[in-house]
């Protein structure tokens, strides 16, 4: 039963953050808010709620294990899996933007962060909100740009005439969406690993993670199938800022998080190797598929490590 229920709410955190993109983005356009600021708060974070509600889920639960593997293990696949399978289906990827240039920090900025605050084993309250402050700075950051996410408009979204009560009401059922769909995710997940006698951070690190990074698979592949590379790889940047600071930070304000760095050393380790490994690609503009055929390599050596 805990496997239906788990597929079952993970499937309502995704739809769940669906709704919410789309409706606020409908909100943004009707107080002529710029292309820009829509696409920098909405596409990337809103790609990251599902990991945030069930960090926070598992945080409030005192599972620290699942809250913060489920940070590892989303940047980890959104580089490895998603960006791996975005270069082997795209027939040609040439960003417009200097990513290497204008974004590698972001890309390695964030977990570097983590290493400091997570060293002494804990991330604090306090550390947690400063974690927040962080996805302030990037915004601030790319708001020097605005044309960056210009791209990223819904046509449709576009087309529809703006009305008050259903937005409101897909809005909410979003969010009920998300905020359950997360809790019954993190309670089933904690229950299969029982049962199979699997640690939670595994089941954080593969299972949680995993659905939870759905999303932003879904955007980066549509986006690269429509020649739209640019949008498809400031995503998966704009993400990993987003899970390091705004899941982690969100996660770590609800209650401090247990972090075994020596016992975890692998993983993290993984996700940091994954973050250069992207700004290796982005140096030297390797979007094609030999590079999409090594981080897929990459995530199967991350997999095989966990095989009995």
């Amino acid at each position: 039963m805990d496997y239906i229920i788990f597929i079952i709410s993970m499937a309502a955190l995704i739809k769940g953050a669906d709704l919410i993109i789309k409706e606020s983005e409908k909100i943004a356009l009707h107080f002529g808010i710029s292309e820009f600021v829509i696409g920098a708060t909405l596409i990337a974070l809103g790609t990251s709620l599902p990991e945030m509600a069930a960090s926070i889920a598992a945080s409030f639960k005192h599972k620290s294990d699942l809250a913060v593997s489920n940070v590892i293990g989303s940047v980890t696949l959104n580089i490895t899996l998603v960006l791996g399978i975005v270069f082997l289906l795209a027939k040609k990827l040439s960003p417009s933007r200097d990513i290497f240039g204008k974004d590698s920090s972001w890309a390695l900025f964030p977990i570097f962060i983590f290493f400091l605050v997570a060293f002494d084993g804990t991330i604090t309250r306090l550390e947690g909100g400063l974690f927040l402050l962080l996805m302030g700075g990037y915004l601030l950051f790319l708001s020097q740009e605005p044309s960056i996410v210009a791209e990223e408009i819904d046509e449709e979204i576009l087309q529809e005439k703006f009305n008050w009560p259903p937005t409101l009401v897909f809005l909410l059922l979003g969010f009920i969406m998300v905020i359950y769909g997360a809790d019954y995710a993190v309670q089933s997940a904690s229950n299969i690993a029982r049962h199979l006698g699997v640690s939670e951070w595994i089941i954080g690190l593969f299972l949680v993670s995993f659905g939870t990074s759905l999303p932003e698979l879904i955007v980066s592949v549509v986006a690269a199938i429509n020649k739209k590379a640019d949008m498809s790889i400031g995503n998966i940047i704009g993400s990993n800022v987003a899970n390091f600071s705004v899941v982690l930070g969100s996660a770590a304000v609800v209650n401090p998080l247990l972090v075994n760095i020596q016992a975890y050393a692998f993983d993290i380790a993984t996700a940091f190797i994954a973050s250069l490994m992207l700004v290796f690609i982005a140096a030297n503009r390797l979007y094609n598929k030999s590079a999409g055929i090594v981080l897929l390599v990459t995530l199967g050596v991350f997999v095989l490590n966990h095989v009995p």
